[in-house]
Order: C-alpha cells, then structure tokens, then sequence
C-alpha cells in the first residue's frame, strides 16, 4: 500500500460520456475550470474517446478549441490525460504511422500531458507506433491493458461442442495473461501502465490480485480504471489501493457512480481512514461538486438515472459523517484486509444506497460484458421490431466471439461482435444460418486487418467469412485518404484548411466534414454581412450628394460599382460622356 495515492479525475471526459452521451458544451466546462485548477488532482481525463466526436456532431464546437481552452485555465495545476485506440485512434479503422504521429503531436501541442493508449485486441504491436510518437513529442505513454473475461458457454453449448467435435478454448485471459502484456509494453517505452475496466467486470479479488501481480512484475506506476455499472467498482477501487495501486482513477459526484468511475469522495473516506494522502483539496471539490450538480441537471435528458441523483457526501469534515456510514465505511475496510470479498460488497453497496447511487447492473454482471455493448444490441433489435430475441443474441455472443478469435469486449470490437451476434439471430430467424449478413467491420476482424487476436481464427471459417483462409493484415495502402476538394461556392476553399483540421477529417470524415464546411458557411455568411454593410453605408453616402458630387463619383471610373444596375439614366449617361 503507497503511502500517497494520485487520483486521475475522469469528470470532464469518461464520466459525461458514461452518465451524460458526452453532452457538456464549452461553456459547461468553462464553469468547473477554475475549481479544477485548485483542486489540484495529479491528472485530468479531459479529450478523448467520444469528445470529439461529440462536441462536432451534437455541440457544433471545435474539438481542439475545447482542449487548448482547458489548458489554458488548468496549466500546470494538473496534468491533462486524453484517450486514445492505439493504431485506431478513434475510429473503428486502423491509421498509417503518418496520421498517428500528426494527432499525437497535435494533441501534445494542444495541452496533453498523458496519453492513455489501448488496443481493442491487447495487440501490444498496434501501440508502438503512439508510444514512439507521444514519448517523441514529449508526452507520457500511459499503455492500458484491457480487462475481460473469457467468453461464459452454457452446458447445452458444451455438449454441442463436444459432439460436433470443436473444442472450446481453455482459460484466456489469465493474471498471467495481463502481466505478460503489461513485461511487453514496458519494454516498449510505456512510462505507466493502466488497467482498464471498462465493463467494471474486476472483481475485488481480481483487482487485488491483478493488482499486486503488475507491481511485482513490472518497474512502473499502476494506474487502476474501472467502472461502477454491475457493482464492483468502488469494493475493486479499495483492492487496488491496499495492494499497491500507484493511482485510481475517479469521478466527482455527481458524475461518478453507476456507468461511471468510482467517486471521487469515497475512495478519499477510505485513503483517509487508511491513513493515505490523497489528492484533492476537499473544501474545493465540495464547491465543484454543487456545480457539477447543476450542471447534471442542464443535461436532465441525456441521463439515464435522472429520476434519482445521488446525494452529497461532504468530505470537508469526515467527524461529520452519519455514524452508520461511517461504521459502513470501517467494515468495509477490515472486510477487505481480510479478503472477505462477499461482506466488502455488502457494505460498499450499503455505502451507494445510502447516497442514492444506482444498483448494481445485473444483466452486466451475469452477462459478463460491456453496459454499452448490451444497450446497442438491444437498440438494434427494437429498430427490427425483434426485441424478444435478446436472450438468444446473449447466447450467441461466446460462439461469434470465440469464432473471430475472442477479442477483448472493448470499443470497438465490443460493438462488432455484438452486432454480428445479432445479424446471426435475425439471420437464423429468417430460417438462414449463421453469418448470412456479415458487417465490413466483422470481415475485418476475421481477416486480421485489426491485428493479432488472442487465439487464432479458424483458417476454414476465415475462408467461409472472408473468401480467403490466409490472414491478411492491414498495410498503409489499405487506408483510403478522404477528398479535401476546393468549394466553389467558397471562393474554392477547402473544409479542411489546416493540419488540425485535416486530422478531423481524416478521423471523422463523417462527422467532419459537415462540421467544417458549417464554419465555412457561417465565415461568408459574414464575409456576405460585411459587404451588405458596406454597401448599405456606401449607398447612403451617395444617396446625400448633390448631383454635382454623384456625377463626380461615377466619374472615377467606377464600372464596378456594386448598384449600377440602380442608377438613374441622367446617371448612366454621364458615366458614357
């Protein structure tokens, strides 16, 4: 157990995006800065993952206006963390080197100090080029292995198996599995490694395990990020940092808590009855706390748990606390010294009913993948009208998972297998079989084009996916360049008219593209203003001369003048005279 805990805060980043659809504007976020600055966190996940693609899309804001004006506020007070798909950056496609290394100079230009990079199948060669790239512009690689499970097979799928004679894979993802890759990575010029949770799915003796396995193995800071969705975060969070967690990652109430990260306040109730500093100044964060409830509040319709926000607990005097939650609290602790796993949860949960968090997901839990995999799978069957096939595209996830190798459940390839789970139901509902419908994205998968899975594909079902049993990784000539073409009605300019802009595009083209020919637009818009105005003042000005002086104004030559279709005929003759 360190004797200092750093906390990475998730607030303005995976906590909107996990509570809120990533909907906070600028001016949202403008209102929490200067208490961020004082509240003195280590680091700050600010960009990344969904934000831009959510500030262009639904805010109509500048991705790279929204991180140098955090940074410009933050400065040195924090370190600024963004994150990032290792060779997929954001999108679901992979990226040449030239691409990787323009965002990650750009986002290290912009105000980030830490770069979070993963890769959606644990691929630690799909991470080199970003590390090279981050450390080379003086940022820090913060390299994340991704937590999963292996794929959950019912008895009736066992004996399936076993009389057609296919082999169920054995034990995957493994304590050693994860150490192995996190030996990798440090090898590779990682300056920190994070375990990312992003289902939640640690349980407390895994993340103690995990945990103390990576801090005897590996020379780095470990960072543990996890989510709070089937109820493990906050038990799991404790873990870590008995054994040994370097930083935990959190979230400000009241943007912590259910899909989110663990909040903030209470792994600061349990550092401090540990007798751990912690960062964060308390009366700072009690005031950024009752601003981040008005904003939650501003954003009522993109919260799923709207009915019900969680209530304050002020830590800036823990003598204060309700004398139940404060035993609640202490149970909890010598439950986890004593790796009693079930009684840690029982009073954790009775810490989250008691402030009004949500309760455990226990479709997460028992299902065993990501919130957001499950929700998107069952919005693709209601647009069907084929809602009651739920639990057979459950069923069927293990079998198209393990079929394209058994990635991890991370985006994106969480959403890929979830929808090819689903295309296989409704296929198999029509009285077709299996992977009649195939997304391009599942295609890829199989092929290789996303990189080294944790087992090999079947040559014959890549065959049956593909056309071709051979594995065909991606190359830089895969990558099409989306057309940047000049704009007639611009005056031939293009959308993208700068390096940053040109990124966006490059990561976004359908996003993108509208975004910045809607700023084209609004600049003549007011390029058209501006030349009404002076138009308008001009006219007045002739329209106040005397004969004499109009005469001698047409007379300058002024063939071009902008109302000479307007002028009287006495006018027009004296300009032919």
């Amino acid at each position: 157990m360190n004797k200092h805990l750093k906390i990475r805060d998730l607030t303005l980043r995976d906590g909107q995006q996990s509570l809120f659809a990533t909907r906070m504007n600028q001016s949202q976020v403008d209102r929490t800065l200067e208490l961020f600055k004082e509240a003195k966190f280590y680091a700050m996940e600010v960009w990344g993952g969904a934000v831009p693609d959510s500030v262009m899309r639904y805010l109509h804001e500048n991705p790279w206006h929204r991180l140098e004006k955090i940074n410009e506020v933050i400065g040195d007070s924090s370190k600024l963390t963004a994150l990032s798909r290792g060779r997929n950056l954001f999108g679901y496609n992979p990226y040449p080197d030239k691409i990787i290394e323009g965002f990650n100079r750009n986002a290290i230009e912009s105000g980030i100090d830490i770069m979070r990079i993963f890769d959606c199948l644990n691929d630690t060669n799909n991470m080199i080029s970003t590390i090279k790239y981050v450390k080379e512009n003086g940022g820090i690689a913060d390299c994340s292995i991704c937590y999963t499970v292996d794929p959950k097979f019912t008895r009736k799928q066992r004996l399936q198996a076993y009389f057609s004679r296919k082999k169920l894979p054995g034990k995957i993802f493994t304590i050693d599995y994860f150490v192995e890759k996190a030996k990798k990575l440090q090898k590779l010029g990682a300056d920190m490694i994070t375990i990312k949770d992003m289902a939640g799915l640690v349980s407390p003796h895994v993340a103690a395990e995990l945990v103390k396995a990576l801090k005897e193995n590996c020379q780095l800071p470990v960072d543990y990020h996890t989510h709070c969705t089937p109820g493990y975060g906050v038990a799991s969070a404790l873990m870590a940092i008995l054994n040994g967690a370097d930083i935990v990652d959190t979230a400000v109430t009241p943007f912590g808590g259910g899909t989110a990260a663990p909040p903030y306040e209470f792994v600061y109730v349990f550092a401090k009855k540990l007798g751990i500093e912690i960062d964060g100044n308390p009366k700072v964060i009690s005031k950024l706390s009752d601003v981040l409830y008005e904003i939650r509040r501003e954003l009522s319709e993109f919260d799923n748990y709207r009915d019900k926000l969680p209530k304050k607990l002020d830590i800036t005097d823990l003598s204060k606390l309700p004398k139940e939650v404060d035993e609640y609290f202490d149970k909890a602790i010598e439950a986890a010294k004593k790796n009693n796993e079930a009684e840690l949860l029982d009073y954790v949960h009775k810490i989250e009913n008691y402030y009004d968090y949500p309760a455990p997901n226990e479709m997460v839990k028992n299902a065993e993948i990501p919130g957001g995999m499950y929700s998107n799978m069952r919005a693709q069957l209601k647009t069907l009208g084929l809602d009651n096939l739920l639990d057979k595209v459950l069923l069927t996830v293990p079998t198209v998972r393990i079929a394209a190798g058994c990635p991890p459940l991370v985006t994106p390839t969480s959403q890929i297998v979830g929808g090819e789970a689903v295309n296989c139901v409704v296929d198999k509902s029509k009285g077709l079989s299996f992977y009649t419908n195939n997304s391009v994205q599942y295609i890829n998968l199989v092929k290789g084009k996303y990189g080294e899975t944790p087992i090999p594909v079947d040559p014959e079902f890549r065959k049956l996916i593909c056309g071709d049993e051979k594995e065909q990784p991606f190359t830089e000539e895969d990558y099409k360049e989306p057309a940047n073409p000049p704009l007639p009605e611009y005056g031939g300019e293009r959308a993208a008219q700068s390096e940053r802009d040109m990124l966006l595009l490059q990561l976004f083209p359908s996003v993108a593209e509208p975004f910045l020919k809607s700023w084209l637009e609004i600049k003549y818009e007011r390029i058209r203003s501006e030349e009404a105005e002076r138009y308008r003042k001009a006219r007045e000005e002739y329209e106040a001369m005397t004969p004499e002086q109009k005469t001698a104004r047409l007379m300058q030559g002024l063939y071009g003048f902008p109302w000479s279709s307007d002028l009287t005929d006495d006018e027009q003759k004296a300009i032919n005279e």
